[in-house]
């Protein structure tokens, strides 16, 4: 029973300071706003856009410590699928089958409304993604009738969609590519193989060979955030020991305050000053906006209640214990909150001036779809008596 009201208090914990960092990130991209549409614009501007060897100040944010970002979902996807919710294949279906939708269907819509704009077409990927500290954030706000096992679908649906995302900015939105770097990743992809097996369950080694992979990965042309999931992998999940302590979630707990608290405000603080003066309707209205904000708030809810509806049927996966349409559907609707991950993937496909802003379809569909989601589900909350 105290192990029961220990794992309890561990995972309230853990939703309260999701929840903290999205209100977090809330706060610094209105920030952003305001400073970038103020007197404080020039100092804004001045400072994300100074150069530091060759790089902008923005540039080394998303590449650097954007990395320990995609270290920490790493590190959570190998725990949830060696010893956590993920570990049950019958669990795994649902938000696995469920991320394919809420990633297709979004690019879908986007593409059509961008058809015959070649460089438009170039942010597909942007409303394909879901933001998971503002997702649980607003979940959260709906209290303890939420039952567990939305949050859990919620989550793994987001880990997922996050790793979809990683491949996509491998594939398509990579450089040329420098053969040398790469390989020389490689062997260090290999020396890492090599700890893991011969059982080193000292971190320092695996961060060191880290560090050297992400300098390999930013110099081979691929996108340096690929290197922190490919060290996620090797970290032992167990100590030499049954009494000793997990190397992977003693750095998964010292990492998630980090992440949720510094690293992800100062990135949407770098990355969402939209500088609205002078801004036209034409902007606003531009296919690429348009398409995020219809991709964020229609394509990401449809495609992943779409899915989950025939897999069900199908009885390809089940519904969760607990959750009912009505409540899956409120969740789907939360997943088009896009945020962090929709405004890295918009600076990799849109770089420099351009004659619109993929941003503000970005934020219009993430409050469209935060704001329908927990309406939605408080409804569902209010009345079913299955989740109360």
């Amino acid at each position: 029973m105290d192990n029961k009201a220990s794992e309890r208090g561990i995972i309230a914990e853990f939703l309260k300071m999701e929840a903290a960092g999205g209100i977090l990130l809330m706060a610094a991209m209105v920030l952003a706003i305001i400073s970038a549409n103020t007197f404080l614009s020039p100092l804004y501007d001045g400072f994300f856009s100074a150069e530091i060897l060759g790089l902008s100040v923005t540039t080394w944010i998303n590449d650097g410590p954007m990395a320990v970002f995609f270290f920490l979902v790493g590190l959570e996807l190998k725990r949830e699928f060696l010893d956590g919710e993920l570990s049950d294949r019958k669990k795994v279906m649902l938000p696995v089958i469920g991320a394919v939708g809420g990633m297709l269907f979004p690019a879908l819509i986007y593409v059509l409304l961008n058809l015959g704009d070649d460089k438009a077409v170039h942010g597909w990927a942007i409303p394909a993604a879901t933001d998971i500290a503002f997702a649980l954030g607003v979940l959260s706000l709906l209290g303890p009738k939420v039952p567990n096992a939305l949050k859990v679908f919620l989550t793994s649906l987001a880990i997922f969609d996050d790793m979809g995302a990683v491949l996509i900015i491998a594939l398509f939105y990579t450089a040329k590519v420098s053969l040398l770097a790469l390989a020389f990743a490689a062997l260090l992809v290999l020396v890492l193989a090599a700890l893991n097996s011969l059982e080193v369950t000292k971190k320092t080694p695996y961060i060191a060979v880290g560090l050297l992979l992400w300098f390999a990965t930013l110099k081979s042309g691929v996108h340096a955030t690929v290197a922190g999931v490919v060290l996620a992998m090797f970290i032992p999940l167990k100590g030499k020991d049954e009494s000793d302590v997990s190397p992977l979630k003693s750095l998964e707990h010292d990492l998630h305050s980090f992440v949720a608290f510094i690293i992800l405000p100062i990135f949407a603080f770098a990355n969402s000053g939209i500088d609205l003066r002078g801004m036209g309707m034409e902007q606003v209205f531009h296919s690429v906006p348009v398409g995020v904000t219809l991709g964020l708030f229609i394509g990401k809810q449809a495609g992943i209640f779409a899915v989950c509806w025939l897999a069900v049927k199908f009885s390809l996966a089940q519904l969760p214990k607990g959750v009912n349409w009505t409540s899956l559907y409120g969740t789907c609707a939360l997943c088009g909150i896009g945020f962090t991950m929709s405004l890295f993937i918009g600076s990799l496909a849109f770089p420099g001036e351009q004659p619109f802003d993929e941003r503000i379809g970005i934020i219009a569909g993430s409050l469209l779809s935060g704001i329908v989601g927990y309406a939605v589900l408080h409804f569902s909350v209010k009345n079913s008596k299955v989740l109360a």
